[in-house]
Parts: structure tokens; sequence; C-alpha cells
């Protein structure tokens, strides 16, 4: 913001995505709120219901628009002014209702029936009805009131202990666990800038596409999503390890993991890098054992500090994601449209079933992909790898839900290429659309065919993309931030 013409810049898009975000806001109670989930203020709304839903959509597209416009002044190393912004946008969705799932009020059901006693990998939502919690079992979606947890035992011991200090209160629940999620977001505004730094990216634009994307801001902060908390542990680790930290990087990526499992990809990804950076072999043992051991210290103190064991590790962190049939899931996508298209050739068959055997595909990809990676995992690639990796396990998952792409994109909002592509901003705005305010994925599995022939084409343009930056870089040698020479 050095000229004023710039000044004036920033200051249009700041003040069109707070527009943004307070007409989410304030049109987000009667767009959603009903019954067990009605918010502590609901506005007048001309067309009712359905005006509210508009205007949620039009605040969402003035939001991303701001955000597109700032991005194209985001550059530097301050970013105080940036982080400004975002608190600004940030705290009218804050205090605002669950939008776009109610996954939020999942995650009080699960701390209520460990604060009464049971454990959530072992009893659903539904046995409140049974312990007097009747009301708090009516603002979980129906879909989810039979499934048990799919979270770490961390994330569900400080569940517990919000309902502890809310009661039976849900509205203070949600409005307390969001604070708690908030501090996902403290740990992006800190460990983004200082990675990007490290890696020689621009820390203002790695910023501005990690912590002010309406992806986070609206995905996360807004529907309450505890990915937040998992990816600001993640981004902590990495950019501790790339620091010159690489055991308590590992261990905070293990805590990240006990809020969702993903995040033990990075702790992975830091041994292994690491471990080739060591001269000798004894070297590389002493490293491996001292960082395999500071993981399985987090781990068994979570596990034991929590009450709930190690039953946290079965395969229900997996299943209960897989219960849901997503059109935008490519397995799913491409096992219904085959289904389809035999079912008109008439050939009988049960699109399930493809659909399961397409998932076990992608699944092997996803970890031959991983296996490539980190064989080539080097330290100034790490970042880059595991964002990777964590981008294609998020669309070869059981449920390609749109906030599991943050997983991999506030690491690549870190790394130089990556933080200036194009179709990772574009994406992170589509994907804000795919989900209707009230949780419902705005494409049915008929559309399948149509969203399998996007990724055709976004794999195209990529593809396309990929083959013009290699014959421009052919020649030149990669050169390692100086802050990452270790050999």
């Amino acid at each position: 913001m050095n000229s004023l013409p710039r000044s004036r810049g920033v200051r249009a898009w700041a003040a069109l995505g707070l527009a943004g975000s307070l007409v989410v806001a304030l049109a987000g109670p009667r767009a959603v709120s009903s019954g067990a989930t009605a918010w502590w203020y609901v506005l007048e709304i001309p067309g009712g219901r359905a005006g509210a839903i508009v205007l949620v959509y039009v605040g969402m597209a003035l939001l991303c628009a701001a955000w597109l416009g700032l991005g194209r002044l985001a550059t530097g190393e301050d970013t105080r002014w940036l982080l400004a912004i975002g608190a600004v946008w940030l705290a009218p969705l804050a205090l605002g209702p669950a939008l776009f799932s109610r996954d939020v009020y999942s995650y009080l059901a699960q701390g209520t029936l460990l604060h009464l006693g049971r454990n959530p990998y072992h009893s659903s939502p539904a046995d409140l009805i049974h312990l007097g919690r009747g009301h708090v079992l009516a603002a979980v979606s129906p879909f989810w009131r039979h499934t048990t947890a799919p979270y770490g035992p961390l994330f569900l011991g400080l569940a517990s202990v919000v309902v502890a200090v809310t009661g039976s209160h849900l509205i203070a629940g949600v409005l307390v666990m969001r604070a708690l999620e908030l501090v996902g977001v403290a740990l992006l505004a800190v460990f983004v800038p200082r990675l990007a730094r490290t890696l020689g990216a621009d820390p203002a634009r790695a910023t501005c596409l990690a912590v002010l994307s309406p992806l986070v801001l609206l995905e996360l902060v807004a529907a309450g999503h505890n990915d937040v908390l998992m990816i600001g542990l993640l981004v902590a680790g990495v950019a501790l390890a790339l620091s010159g930290r690489p055991v308590l990087g590992v261990a905070v990526c293990a805590l990240a993991a006990t809020f969702k499992l993903p995040a033990l990809a990075g702790a992975v990804f830091i041994v292994v890098a690491w471990a080739r950076a060591e001269t000798t072999w004894s070297q590389r043992a002493r490293f491996v054992l001292a960082a395999t051991l500071a993981a399985a210290a987090v781990l068994a103190a979570v596990s034991l500090v929590t009450g709930l064991g190690f039953s946290w590790l079965s395969s229900t962190l997996f299943s209960t994601p897989a219960k849901v049939r997503l059109a935008i899931t490519p397995a799913t996508g491409v096992g219904w449209t085959v289904a389809a298209l035999l079912h008109d050739a008439g050939v009988a068959i049960n699109s399930r079933s493809v659909e399961s055997a397409l998932g076990d595909v992608t699944l092997a990809i996803t970890g031959i992909l991983g296996l490539v990676l980190l064989v080539r995992a080097r330290i100034p690639k790490l970042a880059l790898y595991l964002g990777v990796l964590l981008l294609v396990a998020a669309a070869g998952g059981p449920a390609a839900w749109p906030w599991y792409f943050t997983w991999g994109l506030v690491l690549l909002a870190a790394c130089p290429g990556p933080q200036r592509s194009l179709a990772l901003a574009l994406g992170a705005v589509v994907a804000v659309f795919v989900v209707k305010p009230n949780g419902i994925l705005v494409l049915p599995l008929p559309s399948a065919p149509a969203v399998i022939a996007a990724y055709l084409l976004v794999a195209l343009a990529v593809w396309r993309s990929r083959r013009g930056g290699r014959g421009r870089a052919r020649g030149l040698r990669d050169r390692a931030p100086t802050a990452l020479a270790r050999t």
C-alpha cells in the first residue's frame, strides 16, 4: 500500500468483502435456522427463507470478488494489513449461524456423549435420546445420527470440555466451539507467512490465499469445521521442521492427527525428508528414533489423557465418511456414470458396487502416489509434495467435500510456484458454491457425468499449463532456498 491508488484499491476491496461477510451473516439465520438450530438473532427478510438464501449467495459472491481483487494487490513481506482485513471479514461469520454444514452440532453431540461417560467411537448421537439430551440430537443431521465419531481423541476431548462449559445451550456451544476453531485460523496467520519466507515465496500472497480464502472463511469458519484446527497445526509442524526443528515439527503434526488423521502424513514426510538429509546411517537412525518416539509420545499422551485409549485408531475413521455419496467425489461420480451407461446398454449392474470398486482403485492410486512422493521427498520440496498428496487424498477419498481441499491448499499457498496459480484461486471460489447454505450438495448424483467432464477439462488445462511451464523452465536449475540448504 505504498501508493495512494493502491491504498484506495485495498480499502475498496476490504469494504466490499466486509459487505459480503455481513450479508451472509445477517441473512444466514433465516436461510438455515429453524427448530433445534434456531439462532440468537433472526432478521425479517423480504421473501422469507427463499429471499434469505438469495442474499446469502449474493454475500458469498461479494466476498469472493473482494478476495480475488485483493489478491492482485497482495505482495510483499508485510502481512499485517491483510490479517487486519481478514479479521474484519471473519468477525460477522464467527458470530453468525452454522452455514453450509451441520457438522458442528455433531461435534457437540459427540462431546456430550463423552461428557456423559460414553465412548463416541462406540456410541452414536442417537444414544442421546436415552440420556435426556434429545434437543442435542434434534440439531444433528439425520444422516449422521447413527454414525460413530470419525475424529481424533483430542478434538473429542475438547468438545467434551465445551459441553461441560456451555451445558445444554446449543447456541453457546456453537459459539464456543467456533472460538476454539479460531485458534486454527490464528495458527495459519502465524505460520503460513513464516513457511512462505522459508520457501522463498511471497508471504503476503500466501496469507491471502490460505487465510483470507473464501473456502476457509465460509466452509471452515462459518461452517464451524474442525479441519481448520488440523491444518493450522499441520502448517505449524511443517514450518517448525523447515526452520530447523524437525523433531518438534513431527510432534506438532502428530498432535494435529489427534484432530483428524490425515495430518499424520506431515509427520511421515518430515521424518523421511530429514532422515535423507543426514550424512551417516547412525545419524539417520538416531533421528528416526527420536522423531518416532516424539510422535508416539504425543499420540499416547492424548489417547490416555482423554480417557479414550487407542480405540480411535480403527476403521470407523474411514467408514463413517464413506457413507455419503457425492457427485463431486471422483470415484462416486465415475461409478455412477459407468453404471448408468451400462444400464442404458441393457446391462443390469448395481451402481454402488461399481462406486465401491472404483473407490478401492482411487485409494490405491492415492497410496501409490503417496509412496512415489515420499521416495522423492527432500527438504526443499517437502511442503510442495505433502500439499499435492493431501489434495489428491481429498479428491480420492470416500467423500470429497470442498473444505477437505484446504488440507493441501494451505501448504501450496506457501510454495513459490503454486501460490501464483490462477487455478487454485478460481478453484477455491467455485468450491464455496458447491454446497448450499443448509449443507446439502448443489449437484445431485445424476449430474455426475457433467462433473466428471469438468474434472477432465480442468486436468487437461493443468497438464497443458505444466507442459508449457516445463518448456520455459528447461535448462534452468532448481535452487533450494538458503534457509533449507542442508546436505
